[in-house]
């Protein structure tokens, strides 16, 4: 028997026990926040399922800007709550929980002739305040250094790419920044199952009440009642279809997704400033793999939510716009492999978007606790909140969150005499990952191996090529790419345990 077998046959196991028990805590949605939400209620003592109708971090959760960060945006519009706030969570991952996923990357601002000296003296000022949060939230300078200015000659040694006409220099500015937003979802789901939690992928809500839920496997089509003293909706942008007091607005955020080789020799993150806009910036981010991904517009989106949103070609002239404002050899169309879009779950407000609160909120009525909006940052957070209001409005008897202290799967000391590539995927699971990769050394795309994928079959709940191809890796961004990779991987989910 194949190791998806294994996992189907498994995963109907768990799915007769869910049916046949009352669990104390239902979480809905299985990106950053639902998962975490099933970490803090299970590593409380209660009894736990959590859901998704697809896969782990199938929605907004793998489709960010890859960025921890201190809040400073927030800063610059006076929400110093929700920046201390950042600050707060990118240190508690730093240092303790997903060490092995998340580090600090350098970012400049090239000061162009668009950038006057007293916009650029703005931004230091700003970047200076960031700082003044970072020892706040007590993140050691060692694993965050401090921001600084750098001469045009130095900015064009970390960034040549840049067009040195008028250019005076850069702004250097550090902050946290993941390896793979969708990998850090999966650490967190598996942390909570580690923690007693009953993970389920293929499980679609049908309708919430204050019992429990109605729920459909996507892959029999068979539908049952998961009963549960309380529910927690951590549907993101789907939260309002199942919860109808939820009243959300989605804004969508493109990345562009350059080939390898389009932006040669930069070893450093950008911020470029939007014309127009004032403390907004477009971000250019190279990526282990030579990819580089630009993002990021803040569009509100109006009408059903759809499962994948789709990439308006005008999101891809905008981006390349800001870009090629600041280079020295312009991008074309023809050097943009691939594309995502996200939507942010924010709850419905005046105005633009992109000046929406990125708070977030927890609302709760009836058995259901919804929580909706925030950032990748602070899932933890979150999570820690509707899990509190869970407690709380079922009266459950539970524990002070323990999340803080709890290290994710893999955040462990990292093996020596391992290929670092697999030291920086895998953390301190590195050394049993080399050993799969060993026997299957195949590569199927992007320095990715078949031993890895296997890997995530048989220990990352991967059940088909989508969760292989699209969330355990990011194989799947530029579709020339998941082509060639689609055969090898269709014949690592055939592979046995023997093999």
């Amino acid at each position: 028997m194949d190791d998806s077998s294994l996992n189907a046959r498994r995963r109907s196991r768990e799915l007769r026990r869910v049916a046949e028990e009352r669990l104390d805590v239902l979480v809905v949605g299985l990106g950053a926040t639902g998962a975490g939400a099933a970490l803090d209620a299970a590593s409380r003592g209660l009894s736990v399922a959590a859901i998704d109708a697809h896969d782990l971090a199938f929605g907004t959760s793998r489709w960010s800007s890859k960025m921890i960060h201190g809040g400073l945006r927030y800063l610059a519009k006076g929400q110093v709550d929700v920046a201390y706030e950042s600050a707060v969570e990118r240190g508690i991952l730093l240092r303790t929980t997903a060490p092995h996923l998340v580090a600090a990357h350098p970012y400049v601002l090239p000061l162009t002739k668009a950038v006057s000296r007293r916009q650029a003296a703005l931004v230091m000022s700003g970047y200076r305040l960031g700082d003044g949060l970072r020892a706040a939230a007590r993140t050691p300078r060692r694993l965050l250094p401090g921001p600084t200015r750098l001469s045009a000659a130095r900015t064009r040694t970390l960034a040549p790419v840049l067009d040195g006409d008028g250019l005076r220099g850069a702004l250097l500015s550090w902050d946290g920044r993941l390896l793979d937003d969708a990998r850090l979802v999966v650490a967190i789901a598996r942390t909570a199952a580690a923690h007693g939690a009953r993970v389920l992928t293929r499980c679609r809500a049908l309708r919430l009440t204050g019992q429990g839920a109605l729920v459909r496997d996507e892959l029999t089509g068979e539908e049952f009642d998961v009963r549960a003293r309380v529910v927690i909706n951590a549907a993101g942008v789907w939260a309002g279809g199942l919860d109808p007091e939820v009243k959300l607005r989605p804004s969508r955020g493109t990345h562009l997704v350059l080939a390898q080789g389009t932006l040669p020799g930069l070893i450093v993150g950008m911020h470029v400033p939007i014309p127009g806009e004032t403390n907004r910036f477009a971000l250019v981010l190279p990526q282990r793999d030579g990819r580089v991904y630009v993002g990021l517009t803040d569009e509100p989106v109006d009408g059903p939510v759809p499962d994948v949103p789709e990439v308006p070609e005008e999101d891809v002239r905008t981006l390349l716009e800001v870009l090629n404002g600041v280079l020295e050899t312009q991008v074309t169309r023809e050097a943009v492999a691939g594309a995502y879009a996200g939507l942010r779950p924010l709850l419905a407000a005046d105005g633009h978007t992109a000046d929406i609160s990125r708070r977030h909120a927890v609302l709760s009525h009836d058995g259901i606790v919804t929580v909706v909006g925030g950032k990748l940052t602070t899932y933890r957070r979150m999570a820690e909140d509707a899990v509190d209001e869970a407690v709380s409005s079922a009266k459950l008897p539970a524990r002070r969150s323990r999340t803080r202290k709890i290290p994710l799967a893999g955040a462990g000391p990292r093996p020596s005499g391992v290929p670092p590539r697999l030291a920086e995927r895998y953390g301190s699971e590195a050394e049993a990952v080399h050993e799969l990769v060993k026997a299957h050394p195949e590569e199927v795309g992007l320095g990715i191996t078949e031993g890895e994928l296997l890997w995530s079959v048989r220990h990352e709940g991967a059940l088909d090529e989508g969760d292989l191809l699209d969330r355990r890796t990011r194989i799947g961004l530029v579709k020339q790419d998941r082509d060639r990779a689609l055969p090898a991987t269709r014949d690592v989910l055939r592979r046995t345990p023997r093999d």
